[in-house]
């Protein structure tokens, strides 16, 4: 009898242990542990929210450009110049004001600024007084809030974890902007065709409230800087001289410019390349930009899961080559079946470069420097629609498959001439 009454407790504790290898497998991992941190919890959270916000703003938006403008594609590129302009040289300032001012009251102060924009908007959408102007100036004031944004939540990130968990924070945070990717604007998509793009809006500027609130559970209010400080002039200076003046952030800024040059000219020349190379619908454009959404989530996810390697500045070199051979593979791809690994290739690659290239900068800044460094290395998102437009232009005249495939060749070859250029970077660990 003793023997029976034993045996249902053995056999729960056989299936207890068999159900959950995964979850124990999972409590093992870095991303557990970087989770494991409250305030990068918030972090997560709040990013996740701001970029949703982001993505489900940038599709409606240019719905209602389509809708305003009788579909002209000049207006909606007008629109995301206004929007990605001031990331050149707002975020110096953002980087000098992050070296000044506790970084989570400029993130929640740029939150609340977007939000109070969004909703103007949909104020002026749904009574029909909107017009490609105000669109245009509510969108460059939404650049200015991001470019400020943008330095203090990437830099505040190395002030909350150890240096160790650095590159799975990092990436884990890009992983919020990566799944925000897939999801935000086919639910803005949806959505119109509920609420109007008035209703979305709307939605969009709560969504940004959430995305404040959040980092005011952060316990970090300290600023790292010490001494007197300069003007905000003087401090735009000094961050300019302290990068110029070291080899290795002088090369990370270097490398994280080229891609935004010559590697992500597809995102911009992506939707005439479906249609000129594989004749894509609208339905089939939405799956191309999934895809790379995919590839850029499983990328930084795999990343984020990685727990310590050396020679990251190798890494970083290998990616970068890789990077633009695949581009070039893609564009001259004559089928949906062979254009798909490289898409989520080119998103995966992507995805692990930037993050990469975020961690070693903010590992290799000064503590007191970080805002000034990471605002340099954020102006490249604002060059991102400035790249692309000399490919778009020589693209009228040679075709947009040959353009890209041009775009990717200067990538690699320009990565490879860095690496014998700077040798000692191959080395960074």
């Amino acid at each position: 009898m003793a023997q029976t009454t034993a045996r249902p407790s053995a056999v729960l504790e056989a299936l207890r242990t068999a159900k959950y290898p995964l979850l124990e497998s999972f409590k093992r991992s870095p991303i557990y542990e970087t989770l494991q941190v409250r305030d990068f919890r918030w972090i997560w959270v709040g990013s996740f929210a701001s970029f949703m916000a982001m993505n489900m703003q940038m599709i409606t938006r240019g719905w209602l450009v389509l809708r305003l403008e009788d579909d002209s594609p000049f207006a909606l590129t007008l629109v995301m110049v206004s929007f990605a302009a001031p990331m050149t040289f707002m975020s110096l300032i953002g980087g000098a004001l992050a070296d000044r001012v506790p970084k989570k009251y400029l993130i929640f102060g740029s939150q609340i600024g977007n939000a109070l924009l969004t909703f103007l908007m949909a104020m002026m959408d749904a009574s029909g007084t909107i017009w490609l102007g105000a669109v245009l100036a509510i969108g460059f004031v939404n650049g200015s809030m991001m470019a400020i944004n943008m330095p203090s939540r990437q830099s505040i990130i190395s002030e909350i974890v150890p240096d160790d968990k650095l590159m799975n924070a990092v990436a884990l945070n890009n992983s919020a902007m990566n799944l925000t990717r897939i999801i935000g604007p086919a639910l803005a998509g949806f959505l119109i065709i509920f609420i109007d793009t008035s209703g979305v809006f709307y939605l969009v500027s709560i969504v940004y409230v959430i995305s404040a609130f959040s980092v005011l559970r952060l316990n970090v209010t300290s600023v790292p800087g010490n001494g007197k400080k300069k003007s905000l002039t003087g401090d735009i200076q000094e961050g300019l001289k302290y990068v110029w003046s070291d080899a290795t952030l002088r090369g990370l800024v270097i490398m994280a410019f080229i891609p935004s040059l010559f590697g992500f000219t597809l995102f911009a020349l992506l939707p005439a390349w479906g249609r000129e190379a594989l004749n894509v619908r609208s339905t089939d454009l939405g799956i191309l930009m999934m895809l790379m959404g995919i590839g850029a989530l499983v990328g930084t996810l795999g990343l984020a899961s990685v727990k310590k390697f050396n020679r990251r500045g190798a890494l970083l070199l290998v990616n970068s080559t890789l990077w633009g051979l695949a581009l070039m593979a893609l564009s001259q791809s004559p089928s949906y079946v062979i254009a798909t690994p490289f898409l989520l290739l080119i998103g995966l690659l992507s995805s692990v470069y930037m993050s990469l290239n975020m961690t070693l900068t903010q590992l290799y800044a000064a503590p007191e420097m970080r805002g000034r460094v990471m605002s340099i290395a954020m102006m490249t998102f604002g060059l991102m629609p400035i790249g692309a437009l000399p490919f778009g232009s020589l693209a009228e005249v040679i075709g947009t498959p040959n353009a890209l495939t041009l775009s990717g060749l200067v990538l690699a070859v320009a990565t490879v001439v860095f690496a014998f250029a700077y040798p000692h970077f191959r080395k960074m660990v």
